[in-house]
Order: C-alpha cells, then sequence, then structure tokens
C-alpha cells in the first residue's frame, strides 16, 4: 500500500490572494440589499395603487352590477397577491441569498419567512403567478359579455395554463431531486 502524499502546501502569498477573493466575493452578497430595499419601496408604491383601486371601487360601488362589484374585489385581489409575491421575494430572497434574519424578540414573525429554502421560494413564487393569472383569466371572463375577444381569452387561458404545467413540473422535478419543498432547511 502507498501512504498518502503530504498535503499540499500553497505559497503562503497565494493563500492570502485567495482568501482575499473570496472575501470579495462572499461579501459580494450585499450587492442584492438594495435591490431587495427597491422591491420594499415598489411595495409601497403597489400600496399607494391598491388605495386608489380600493376608493375607485368604493365610490362606484353604490351603482355598480354585481359583476362590476366581483371584478373590482377581483382586482383588489389581484394587487394583494402581487404585494404578497414581493414579500416573499424580498425576505426569502434577503434570508437565502444575503444574510439571515433573526425573528427573535419579534412575536408576531411569520414562521415560513425564516424557513423557505430556495426550492420552497421558486415554488411559492410560481403559486402566487398561477394565482394571479388564474385572476386575470376569470376578469376576462367575467367582462366577456361587454368585450368579448376569443383571441385574447384564449392567449389568457394557454399562458394560465403554461403556469400551471411549470410549476407541477417544478413541484415533480423538486420531489424527484430530493428537495420535497417542505421549506425545512434542516431537512436538507
Amino acid at each position: 500500500m502507498t501512504e498518502p502524499s503530504a498535503p499540499y502546501q500553497a505559497n503562503p502569498s497565494l493563500k492570502r490572494v485567495e482568501r482575499g477573493f473570496e472575501s470579495v466575493l462572499f461579501n459580494s452578497r450585499w450587492l442584492m440589499a438594495p435591490f431587495y430595499f427597491g422591491l420594499v419601496i415598489s411595495l409601497a408604491v403597489l400600496m399607494l395603487k391598491f388605495f386608489m383601486v380600493l376608493w375607485e371601487f368604493v365610490v362606484h360601488a353604490p351603482g355598480s352590477k354585481e359583476s362590476d362589484i366581483i371584478l373590482g374585489v377581483l382586482s383588489l385581489i389581484d394587487i394583494s397577491l402581487t404585494g404578497n409575491l414581493i414579500l416573499i421575494v424580498v425576505f426569502s430572497g434577503y434570508e437565502n441569498f444575503v444574510s439571515r434574519i433573526d425573528p427573535r424578540g419579534h412575536p408576531d414573525w411569520p414562521e415560513w419567512m425564516t424557513k423557505v429554502d430556495f426550492g420552497g421560494l421558486k415554488q411559492k413564487l410560481l403559486g402566487s403567478i398561477v394565482a394571479i393569472s388564474a385572476i386575470q383569466v376569470l376578469k376576462a371572463f367575467m367582462n366577456i359579455d361587454s368585450a368579448f375577444d376569443a383571441q385574447k381569452l384564449g392567449w389568457l387561458v394557454a399562458v394560465h395554463l403554461m403556469f400551471v404545467v411549470s410549476t407541477l413540473v417544478l413541484a415533480l422535478s423538486d420531489r424527484w431531486g430530493g428537495d420535497h419543498g417542505n421549506g425545512d432547511k434542516a431537512a436538507h
């Protein structure tokens, strides 16, 4: 039997360069923080839009038909789902790619925010996108009497089905790949 060779002894100056380079690479994750802050600002803009739509909805509700009320509610749900999508990206992206968030001292901190891994993040994102696209299809269907455009409705349904199929394929590939999408980092 041959004895294993002695561990490779790198040049100390090259080792310092390597450690410095790795430090720069590792700390470059902080370049993502402004992106997440920008998404927080976009959430505030979306909230402003929500209140504008809500105001229009309330003002026009007394004289509206039932279908218009349903469409107004669907518009509000659509905006709130988009807000949820932004929150999922901000918290999960920051936690997964920048720095861990310490939820201690925050009794109302949602459990999922520090437990969504990258596979779970993909599933939550696609789930939200499927819900948003379903609302768009439903809104188009609710408007079918006033402005029926078969081609537009066909495209909306096709895009929605593509999102559904993509979500199913992703969930199956995560399951087959060993990521069961439970969001539990300790299980991986």
